[in-house]
């Protein structure tokens, strides 16, 4: 007969304990770390996709477009006097003109989806009716 003695006992609770500590390490990984390194790719991708023309917003809260690009600052006119200011790149907080049109490609491919969807139901109605 095998019984357990305090020093195994012991031994399979710091495993345990080990194993679970693991498992909390990684799920807060998949939760918490990974999604804000996709966030702060997709950001820098942002920053470094600024063109000239392009209406942006920044961190402080001004809007203004794009007059000029250079390596790591823009410049930036902004209201009706065109007063223009230069910024860092970092300072982009969101590059309205982008996001205007990745939601019109979205809207169209949308639209094609639909209208494929609705050609194949009339091809299909027109084939059984046949």
């Amino acid at each position: 007969m095998y019984f357990l003695t305090e020093g195994t006992a012991a031994a399979g609770s710091n495993s345990s304990m080990i194993i679970m500590l693991v498992a909390m390490f990684a799920i807060m990984y998949f939760v918490m770390i990974r999604p804000q390194k996709k966030r702060q790719k997709e950001e820098q991708e942002m920053r470094n996709a600024v063109e000239v023309g392009d209406e942006i917003t920044t961190i402080g809260g001004i809007c203004g477009k794009v007059v000029i690009v250079k390596e790591q600052h823009l410049i930036i006119e902004t209201g009706a006097d065109r007063n223009r200011m230069q910024i860092t790149r970092w300072a982009v907080q969101q590059n309205v003109t982008a996001t205007e049109r990745v939601k019109a490609e979205r809207e169209a491919a949308k639209a094609a989806a639909e209208k494929a969807k609705a050609e194949k139901k009339a091809a299909k109605g027109k084939k059984d009716a046949e």
